[in-house]
């Protein structure tokens, strides 16, 4: 299917906006009111805003000025860095390193990989494990791995929370997903898009249109718009804008998987017209790489039967990455 590269700009944002205070509650009932939203938001979007996360603003703050020092850096800097030379797929992936819109032109955005920093002896880092291994980290930016080791801790927390009530929201335990966030993959990916060329190749954007692979993605934008998503009832593509004090959440096609796709896994793109340098932060939470991730039985209406085969965590991404990374 081709997605024209506009917009319409006077439609409005309607994705939801939910306000985190009552999951982060020891209430119950205030926990349920908003895992109340959450599957509402599941169901209609997959995409939703949050605030009141509990997320200093400070470290968001230090974590962009490290992002931008970063890709200021000099092109022989980042590519001594390159995630090419890294078993755990960590570090420098340059302009168009990924192609993740089929038949579009290569991606018109620049990276860096991040995970949870595992040393060469670790038994997970000898056996080989997908996603498991040491960081890559740029030794003239002393900053930088203080602010982005301080984040990847504060960002697990809050999405092992988002996890617990994504389990109310679908009337399970709140500890449902606990296997599933137990030593989890969880990728930090800082992203920088030049602003869309006035000559730009035909379907070039700064990142085509895909759905997510994992579990849940929450995304830290800067000030400059750039993120569509696809509206599924008008069948066109909605801004989701930077909101000051927010992140973009959004569903990944495990958790589509896993409640055969009562919850939505939904396309999205950046096209960053907005003429400036554009930087956003998402945090990729993919799960322990042994769970099994089959079809939860009360997503099932009588008589349904589940539309996708049972796949360990670890199988189901090392297919996402051969399809986009061939």
């Amino acid at each position: 299917m081709a997605y024209p590269l506009s917009s319409d700009p006077a439609q409005a944002c309607y994705l939801p906006l939910i306000d985190l205070t009552g999951l982060l509650s020891s209430d119950s009932q205030q926990r349920n009111a908003v895992a109340g939203q959450i599957g509402q938001a599941c169901r209609e979007w997959g995409f939703f805003y949050i605030y009141n996360h509990g997320i200093d603003a400070r470290l968001q703050a230090a974590v962009f000025e490290q992002t931008r020092q970063l890709f200021d850096l000099p092109d022989e800097a980042k590519r001594a860095l390159d995630k090419a030379t890294s078993p755990a797929n960590r570090g420098y992936e340059a302009l168009r390193g990924q192609c993740l819109e089929p038949g579009a032109p290569a991606d018109l955005k620049e990276g860096f990989y991040l995970g949870r920093d595992l040393p060469a002896d670790d038994p997970r880092v000898q056996a080989g494990r997908f996603n498991h291994g040491p960081n890559q980290w740029p030794a003239s930016l002393p900053g930088f791995r203080p602010a982005m080791e301080r984040y990847h801790a504060a960002m697990t927390d809050l999405t092992e929370r988002l996890m617990a009530g994504l389990a109310l929201s679908l009337e399970l335990p709140e500890t449902y997903f606990a296997g599933f966030c137990h030593q989890a993959m969880a990728t930090l990916r800082l992203l920088h898009y030049p602003p869309q060329p006035a000559m730009a190749a035909p379907g070039e954007k700064g990142c085509g249109a895909h759905t997510d692979f994992g579990g849940l993605t929450l995304l830290l934008q800067d000030e400059n718009p750039g993120l569509q998503v696809w509206n599924h009832h008008a069948q066109d593509w909605v801004d989701a804008p930077p909101l000051p004090g927010t992140y973009v959440v959004n569903l990944g096609d495990m958790i589509a998987r896993w409640t055969n796709d009562r919850y939505r896994s939904t396309l999205h793109r950046v096209v960053n017209l907005s003429g400036h340098e554009r930087y956003s932060v998402p945090f990729f939470f993919g799960g322990n790489p042994d769970h099994l991730v089959s079809c939860i039985p009360t997503c099932l209406e009588p008589g349904e039967a589940p539309r996708y085969p049972s796949v360990t965590v670890e199988a189901h991404y090392r297919e996402m990455y051969r399809r986009t990374y061939a």
